[in-house]
C-alpha cells in the first residue's frame, strides 16, 4: 500500500484543485477501503467536466481476450491438463486493427516471440509478478483507476499495486527506463492523449509472448463514449527494433457500476516466490 500512498500523495500536490471522484479508493488489505483525503464516495451529482475536460475519473476494466493473444486464436490447451477448461485459452477475435489484425514482427522479433512462448507460462513476466507494463496493463483481467485533477492523472492498478502518472503540464524525459514507462499526455479536443516512453524491454504484451524492445514507444487515446459509462481505447504501436512498422490496438474499456466497487490488493510477489527463488532452496541430505 505504500506504493499506492505515495503515488496519491505526488498527484494531490500537482493539483490546485481536486474535483469529486465517482469511486472508492483502493483498498487497504482485507478489503476496506483506504481512505484518502479529499477522496471516497460522492454524495452529490458527478461533474461532467474537469478545468473543460471530460471528466474520466472511475473504475475501468476491458472484458476481452488481449491478455492471452492480442491476435486473433483459437480455442487451445494448455500444459496444465490437470485443471481442465478452467485453464484452457479461450478464442478471441484479434485487437490489432491493421496490418490485417497481425503484428508486423521482423525476422528477429519473431524469432523471440517463438522463444517466449516454449519458455511459456514460467517466461512470462505476468507469471513473476512483473509490473504489467503498457499497454498491457490496460487490458489484463483486472480493473484499473483513473485519478482526475485539474492538472495532473493517475493512473492506479490493481495488479501488483502498479500506477504511474500522467505528466500533464511538464512534458519531460524519463529519468531511467522501466516498467511502466514515462507518461506525458496532452488533451486532443476531448481525447485524453498520453505518449509513453522510457521502457525497459522485460515485459510482454500478452500471455502469447508478443513483445519489445527498450526503443518502444506506446501513444495512447481515452475517449468518453456517449453516456460516458465506456471509454474508447486506442494505442499506437512503435519500436523499430523489433517491428517493421507501426501498428494499433483499440478496445472498449468499459466503467465498473457497483455501488462500491474499489480497488484492492493484489500483491501477488508472494505466489510468484517458489517459480522465482524455488532453485535456491537448500536441497535434502540424502
Amino acid at each position: 500500500m505504500r506504493r499506492l500512498t505515495r503515488a496519491f500523495v505526488a498527484i494531490a500536490l500537482s493539483a490546485v484543485t481536486w474535483s469529486s471522484v465517482d469511486a472508492q479508493p483502493p483498498a487497504r488489505r482485507g478489503g476496506a477501503a483506504a481512505p484518502v483525503q479529499g477522496r471516497g464516495a460522492t454524495t452529490g451529482a458527478r461533474s461532467d467536466r474537469i478545468a473543460g475536460h471530460p471528466n474520466l475519473n472511475g473504475i475501468w476494466q476491458a472484458i476481452n481476450t488481449a491478455n492471452w493473444n492480442l491476435e486473433g486464436h483459437s480455442a487451445s490447451a494448455t500444459p496444465f491438463a490437470q485443471l481442465g477448461a478452467m485453464f484452457a485459452i479461450p478464442p478471441g477475435q484479434s485487437v490489432v486493427v491493421d496490418n490485417n489484425g497481425t503484428i508486423p514482427y521482423t525476422q528477429e522479433g519473431l524469432k523471440k516471440r517463438q522463444a517466449n512462448q516454449a519458455g511459456w507460462p514460467a517466461s512470462d513476466p505476468e507469471a513473476r509478478c512483473y509490473m504489467a507494463g503498457l499497454p498491457r496493463a490496460t487490458y489484463m483481467p483486472y480493473p484499473f483507476q483513473i485519478v482526475q485533477g485539474e492538472k495532473d492523472v493517475l493512473f492506479v492498478y490493481e495488479y501488483a499495486g502498479a500506477n504511474r502518472t500522467v505528466h500533464m503540464n511538464s512534458q519531460t524525459e524519463a529519468p531511467v527506463d522501466s516498467w511502466m514507462g514515462w507518461s506525458n499526455g496532452r488533451w486532443d479536443g476531448d481525447t485524453l492523449v498520453i505518449e509513453v516512453k522510457g521502457f525497459n524491454d522485460e515485459s510482454w504484451f500478452d500471455r502469447a509472448g508478443n513483445h519489445h524492445s527498450d526503443a518502444l514507444a506506446v501513444t495512447e487515446r481515452y475517449a468518453l463514449a456517449l453516456g460516458g459509462n465506456n471509454l474508447s481505447y486506442e494505442a499506437r504501436i512503435e519500436d523499430p527494433k523489433t517491428f517493421t512498422r507501426p501498428w494499433t490496438i483499440r478496445m472498449p474499456l468499459y466503467r465498473r457500476l457497483e455501488p462500491n466497487a474499489q480497488l484492492l490488493e493484489y500483491k501477488c510477489v508472494e505466489f510468484s516466490e517458489e517459480l522465482l527463488y524455488g532453485n535456491l532452496k537448500k536441497k535434502p541430505s540424502k
